[in-house]
């Protein structure tokens, strides 16, 4: 009875011994994909990022936190603003930012997700209300780039890059709305109006090239009447009369006077 007593104590120690030995393995034991790196603190004290692939850590006195370097997109809520020009509105972005320096972004900062959504908040509102609504509107690109600057600046010291940063909307009131749409309608009736006036004054100008030229050439002035005959006759079913002018006949009239003019010595 003693020797089987023995016998699994025995057993129950080997038992313990090998479960132990492999929670600790497995406590010590770490991977880590491509995106992960594994910031490491020894009895309190920074060591520095681990990883990725398989590497060691000390049980209980080493401990370790991930941080994933992958891009994170972040909704910016929407923000209640007031632009330079005193106009009430309500924009909100997206944030595109990334972990660059795993070690500072758990050092020096207790939770770079949330201070940089916040921080983007904050910057969002101060950008915009340095804006008129017209430069809100036309200059979203150079309204994201400063942003994005401004932001970037901000969470270096985080070990975070923010690489870019998209305005999504714009939200106006109903009556700017409709101060917007009857400016844009006003626009374009001035623009209509500018290019009829701009018309009428290119086709002035024809008319008088060709009033000179036909002064120039009193011949002209004929053969266009001549032309406008023979294009009404070509009408069926209609009847227009038309004015002669006298210059028309000028010629013949000439000839008849010169004629006369000849012929009254020979009758003396």
């Amino acid at each position: 009875m003693t020797e089987v007593g023995n016998n699994s104590w025995m057993l129950t120690g080997l038992v313990v011994v090998v479960v132990l030995v492999v929670m600790l393995l497995s406590a010590a034991v770490k991977v880590l994909p491509e995106y992960e790196r594994g910031v490491l603190f020894r009895l309190g004290r920074l060591v520095g990022a681990r990883g990725p692939g398989l590497f060691l850590i000390i049980p209980i006195v080493d401990r370790m936190l991930r941080v994933d370097l992958r891009v994170v997109t972040m909704d910016i809520p929407k923000q209640e603003l007031m632009t330079r020009d005193n106009v009430p509105t309500a924009v909100d972005a997206v944030v595109y930012f990334r972990v660059v320096d795993p070690n500072a972004a758990i050092v020096q900062v207790e939770n770079y997700v949330k201070a940089t959504s916040l921080l983007s908040q904050t910057t969002l509102r101060s950008i915009l209300g340095q804006c008129e609504l017209d430069q809100l509107l036309s200059e979203r690109e150079h309204i994201n780039q400063r942003l994005q600057q401004r932001l970037d600046e901000a969470t270096e010291p985080w070990g975070v890059k923010v690489t870019m940063v998209e305005v999504r909307d714009v939200v106006l009131p109903e009556g700017m709305k409709r101060a917007m749409a009857r400016q844009a309608e006003t626009e374009r009736e001035r623009r209509a109006k500018i290019i009829n006036a701009e018309g009428e004054f290119q086709a002035a100008q024809k008319l008088q090239d060709a009033a000179r030229i036909m002064a120039d050439q009193p011949i002209s002035v004929q053969l266009r009447y001549l032309q406008t005959l023979a294009d009404v006759s070509r009408e069926q079913h209609s009847t227009i009369i038309l004015p002669v002018p006298i210059d028309l006949f000028t010629p013949f009239l000439n000839k008849m006077a010169e004629k006369k003019a000849d012929g009254s010595p020979a009758a003396r």
